[in-house]
């Protein structure tokens, strides 16, 4: 064998192995490529997957919010509603007359009077545009006295010395007892629900 044989021989071994690099080389590269692109492809998938997540949290977000407003909108006109029918109904009382004033006065003062049935002496207390009404009711009633006037819609306040007791029987105080206890039913009733 020739030096030239093999230098050939080498330079062809060279170039084989060279040529073996480079396409292991591009395959490597490819494979890169290849797994770079998956890798972006997933990486995009997944910021996609994120913005879609996030644009349907802020639409539920939002949509929570707008039916929690609707909701407190609707609860303060009820609220409006009922202060409404609250005032009405006070109204309505604080303008009763005749016959109907005086069966509930009267009707207040016997239940208030079963607190001071060994009372000597009974302060009575009431609005001043029944003073009359009062003092004609109370000469029913030994030692009851009218006392003076007491802010309200009507009805009595009832008190003795010799008890400890305050009975406050105004319609003021009925109306709030009966209002708190049909509450529920008179949202029911008005706004049938």
């Amino acid at each position: 064998m020739s030096l030239d044989t093999v230098v050939e021989d080498i330079r062809e071994e060279a170039h084989a192995r060279a040529e073996e690099l480079r396409e292991e080389g591009e395959s490597r590269a490819e494979k890169i490529i290849s797994e770079a692109e998956d890798d972006a492809d997933e990486i995009l998938e997944e910021a996609e997957g994120d913005v879609e997540r996030e644009i349907e949290q802020l639409r539920e977000q939002r949509l929570s919010s707008a039916k929690l407003e609707a909701k407190q909108k609707r609860l303060e006109a009820r609220r409006d509603v009922l202060s409404d029918v609250r005032e009405h109904v006070e109204s309505e009382l604080a303008d009763l007359e005749g016959e109907t004033r005086e069966e509930l006065t009267r009707a207040l003062v016997e239940t208030s009077s079963v607190e001071f049935e060994n009372a000597d002496t009974v302060r009575v207390y009431g609005r001043a545009d029944d003073e009359e009404l009062i003092e004609s009711v109370l000469e029913e009633y030994d030692g009851y006295e009218y006392a003076g006037e007491y802010d309200c819609l009507g009805g009595v306040v009832v008190e003795s010395d010799q008890s400890r007791v305050r009975v406050n029987n105004t319609f003021d105080s009925v109306l709030e007892d009966v209002w708190e206890d049909n509450l529920q039913e008179i949202s029911n009733r008005l706004f049938e629900q």
